[in-house]
């Protein structure tokens, strides 16, 4: 096996729920206060996952005081403390970047238990 993909092995050590695109999810982000830490949450809806394995990233989108915004994450950095899934989406496409162009009640995703 390659050397580079039994590190990768290694380092992904932590468990992550097993969330898909169209989620509303919870992350909690460690953030660095000087010599203090916090953790910070930002809520929003998964509309993207890209990569795989020790490098994969997911991209999450909220609407905030009226403007869009987004933020990717790494999934297996040691800054996302915890992602916690808020409601599951019923979504057809791999992508929900279409949500960019929507505003208000057509930004919303169907929740997969009516």
């Amino acid at each position: 096996m390659n050397p580079l993909s039994l590190i990768a092995q290694d380092s992904i050590k932590k468990e992550v729920p097993k969330f898909s695109i169209g989620d509303t999810v919870r992350v909690h982000v460690r953030i660095q206060d000087g010599n203090k830490s916090r953790i910070q949450l930002y809520e929003g809806i998964v509309i993207a996952k890209k990569h795989g394995g020790i490098n994969e990233t997911f991209t999450v989108r909220r609407i905030s005081h009226g403007v869009g915004v987004e933020r990717v994450f790494p999934l297996h950095s040691p800054s996302v403390a915890n992602v916690e899934i808020v409601r599951e989406g019923k979504i057809r496409r791999a992508k929900l970047y279409y949500l960019r162009g929507k505003v208000g009640k057509a930004a919303k995703v169907k929740s997969k238990f009516n």
